[in-house]
């Protein structure tokens, strides 16, 4: 490790050290703002991706880049011997909630078992850092909110199921193997940097499938449940910048951080208020059809991220919805087809 000098952070950061990362799923969207990030404020980073959902073009040029697939431990592990990192952040898993419920095996054997030949990797090299993109799916239907991590943890799906499982192993890992992990619960990422976006095969989220109406690459956007015990009876939640995600895991790295932490603004948007913020971003008249609600669907997620503030003095930088539209539509603008390939 060396020193970093000049960290553009506030809070704990003052005598952070520069760590070589290995980043899994960093040609993802969460992954390559995190990466960009990392490096930004200087850090090596080693992206591992199998692009089965990522995009080379996503990968940063600074970055070293893996073509491999976390199934192959034993290419995992020459990774590993390879590069020598000190610290691992995960993010490459299988994020759809509807897929999980029809296609069960999928999610458990690559957001479990395969997560698990990673960690088994890194207990045998040695590294003790481990960062685990999980999500606020693990809580289910809440019972209460503002969302704070004291709640029980009962997922409704399979995604959120196997994020559980093994946010479990985890805390089993630390106690036996010394083990230093840090669980992010993410809500709704959103937003882009400059060079990185939002850019899915199949797209399920909210703002750019909204943006695409604006783009004239679709007639309009859908609201599924407008009768839900909100202000405008549409469901409501919590967004979070992707930079701001990527803030958290700079954090994370610092020695002695463990523990599992909500990211979230703390502040929630009904659908209506997400698809009229797009409309007054992109100054598109952006039709919206209704239609019945979804089932399993929540009518209110918002986090509360007190912990994170209080633990690893972090802040979000850009917790107005506009801001992280506007930073989605600029991006959109500039690749109205996302990546080349």
């Amino acid at each position: 490790m060396r020193k970093l000098s000049k960290i553009d952070l506030s809070g704990k950061v003052d005598n952070l050290l520069a760590v070589k990362v290995l980043v899994t799923g960093g040609a993802g969207y969460i992954g390559s703002a995190c990466v960009e990030e990392l490096i930004g404020h200087g850090h090596e980073v080693v992206v591992l991706d199998n692009l089965c959902e990522g995009h080379r073009d996503a990968v940063h040029p600074g970055a070293s880049f893996e073509l491999l697939d976390l199934s192959d431990r034993q290419g995992v592990d020459r990774c590993l011997a390879k590069h020598g990192p000190e610290a691992v952040i995960h993010f490459a898993a299988h994020a759809l909630v509807g897929e999980s419920m029809t296609n069960p095996s999928k999610y458990f054997t690559n957001n479990t078992a395969t997560a698990l030949g990673l960690l088994d990797a890194t207990v045998a090299a040695g590294i003790r850092k481990f960062v685990f993109s999980s999500t606020c799916a693990t809580y289910g239907v809440p019972e209460r909110v503002p969302m704070d991590e004291s709640l029980p943890q009962n997922p409704i799906n399979p995604y959120g199921e196997s994020k559980l499982m093994f946010e479990k192993i985890l805390l089993w890992y630390q106690k036996i193997h010394g083990l230093e992990p840090v669980i992010f619960r993410y809500f709704n990422a959103a937003g882009a940097t400059e060079n990185y976006g939002e850019h899915h095969r199949v797209e399920s989220h909210l703002i750019p499938n909204i943006l695409k109406c604006a783009l004239g690459q679709s007639d309009g956007c859908r609201i599924f449940g407008t009768d839900y015990d909100t202000p405008d009876g549409t469901c409501v939640r919590d967004y979070i910048h992707i930079v701001d995600l990527a803030d958290a895991h700079i954090r994370a790295l610092e020695p002695r951080i463990s523990g599992a932490f909500n990211l979230g603004n703390g502040d929630g948007y009904s659908v209506r208020q997400v698809i009229d913020t797009c409309r007054k971003v992109t100054g598109h008249n952006i039709k919206a059809t209704e239609e019945p609600r979804r089932p399993g669907d929540p009518p209110t997620l918002v986090a509360s991220a007190e912990k994170a503030r209080n633990e690893l003095g972090w802040t979000p930088r850009f917790p107005d919805l506009e801001s992280i539209v506007s930073s989605a539509w600029s991006w959109h603008q500039r690749h109205p087809l996302g990546y080349s390939e």
